[in-house]
């Protein structure tokens, strides 16, 4: 079975693992507590059937689609704001004065930063 992946309320991407529905019955409070930290799926016969969430998961996945126009509205309008900065403006100008060879080393230093869980460092030049 291909692991099964989820990005939480954090925005986190994160691995969800599966319980067979036979030791659900069985140990419900075990997987109750586990599921209460995340996510768990259920199987059958090594095939996921369902995914039993946390609460805080819930509210999250119910909250992201119930986002009025007025609250996308207001998300967009600081976002371009950041956007508008001197140092985003002086990032953005820089990315397109970059070689192909720059940046093709910043996607790999960022993609290398995204796996793992330590925050990326600074390169001194």
């Amino acid at each position: 079975m291909t692991p099964l992946t989820f990005r939480n309320r954090l925005g986190e991407l994160v691995d969800v693992p599966s319980v067979a529905a036979t030791r659900l019955k069985n140990e419900f409070g075990a997987v109750l507590e586990q599921a209460a930290r995340g996510a768990v799926a259920i199987t059958r016969h090594d095939a996921p059937k369902a995914v039993l969430v946390a609460y805080e998961e819930f509210q999250a996945l119910v909250n992201g689609r119930a986002q009025s126009l007025s609250e996308l509205d207001a998300e967009f309008d600081a976002l371009l704001a950041r956007m508008q900065a001197p140092k985003a403006k002086k990032g953005v100008d820089a990315a397109f004065r970059a070689s192909g060879a720059e940046l093709g080393r910043a996607a790999a230093f960022a993609s290398r930063a995204t796996r793992t869980a330590k925050p990326a460092r600074k390169r001194r030049r």
